[in-house]
């Protein structure tokens, strides 16, 4: 199964401080590195009350020049408020330096103050997103191309063939037949559009996808006493998840996993929030099995660093080497005795 972590950056006032949050997510990433995870999900926003991350790529530099094997995956690069010349630079930059460990989920965008904070026409975003990534498919052969009636080039040529893999972000059915019909792989909001998705895919020849991962929970806490660490991160987990679900309203259409509550009963029912034992975190793998992905959205809402290395030490200690004698993840020797 897959084991990843996710970023966001977004701190609610009594958070962590930025500067904490950003020199942690770099030294866990390192962590997870040593351990066999797979990737690290950084997202992006911008203007955002909470400091959302508006520069996921510089992020992504920071944690690919610090590990050796685990993928930066941009999920969602709102690519809509690039330029799509410096994009296709910044992209081919960071696939070099980390020699092909860059992957992105290219998103539309939908917030209206982004737009408007770039001087973007929202209601053309669908044409400012395949502009972006068609110049980018031009950029990355290294050669000359026209762009806006001139002559342009961008080099150096990434190192992946033919550039970063692209994955079409989406919640509704017509972000599952774009990515079909332009062959990217595809990132649902939701598993039924992936099977929408696929069948548009092999009609118009390409091969088969990946696979689509079983998501686990949204939010995932290990701890050796869950009742006494929920009153700590309720606040946290409420700010996030209260935040995406405002946000969502921006959209109009689609679905997030995300739902708005006010106290630690409410969050509590949710169920892609899982603030576990041990044991209950091997079942909650099990169940997923080897099709599942395990995400560790590890400093959701500024969570305080101590705390959340404490889940992430108890996943290494007491999750992790049951896992692998199950068969469900891979070994990392070293680490595990270390």
């Amino acid at each position: 199964m897959e084991l990843n972590l996710r970023y966001d950056m977004n701190r609610a006032e009594f958070g962590a401080p930025h500067e904490a949050l950003y020199r942690t997510a770099i030294e866990q990433s390192v962590w997870a590195d040593k351990l066999g995870f797979k990737q690290v999900y950084l997202a992006e926003h911008h203007g955002a009350e909470g400091g959302y991350c508006p520069s996921s790529m510089i992020q992504a530099a920071s944690i690919l020049g610090c590990t050796q094997t685990i993928l930066a995956h941009l999920s969602a690069l709102v690519v809509t408020m690039h330029d799509p010349l410096r994009l296709a630079e910044d992209l081919a930059v960071l696939d070099l330096l980390s020699k092909g460990r860059l992957v992105f989920t290219a998103g539309m965008g939908y917030r209206p103050h982004e737009f408007e904070m770039f001087g973007k026409d929202m209601s053309k975003r669908l044409a400012i997103q395949t502009e972006a990534l068609d110049t980018c498919a031009k950029a990355w052969t290294g050669e000359p191309f026209e762009y806006h009636g001139r002559t342009v080039r961008v080099t150096p040529k990434p190192y992946t063939p033919g550039g970063p893999k692209i994955y079409m972000g989406g919640s509704t059915e017509k972000s599952a037949l774009r990515a079909a019909r332009k062959g990217y792989q595809y990132f649902p909001g939701t598993p039924d559009l992936f099977r929408i998705y696929k069948e548009e895919r092999e009609k118009h020849g390409f091969p088969p996808p990946e696979e689509l991962v079983t998501p686990g929970p949204s939010f995932l806490y290990v701890s050796d006493d869950p009742e006494r660490d929920w009153p700590l991160l309720a606040p946290h987990i409420a700010y996030a998840f209260n935040t995406y679900a405002e946000w969502a309203k921006e959209r109009g259409e689609g679905s997030t996993r995300y739902s708005a509550a006010e106290t630690v009963e409410e969050l509590k029912k949710m169920p892609n929030i899982k603030v576990v034992t041990p044991d209950e975190c091997v079942e909650i793998a099990k169940a997923l099995g080897n099709g599942g992905q395990l995400t560790f959205h590890a400093l959701l809402g500024g969570i305080d660093p101590d705390l959340s290395w404490a889940s992430l030490r108890l996943f290494e200690k007491a999750v992790l080497p049951r896992l692998v004698d199950l068969g469900l993840a891979d070994g990392q020797p070293a680490a595990l005795a270390a």
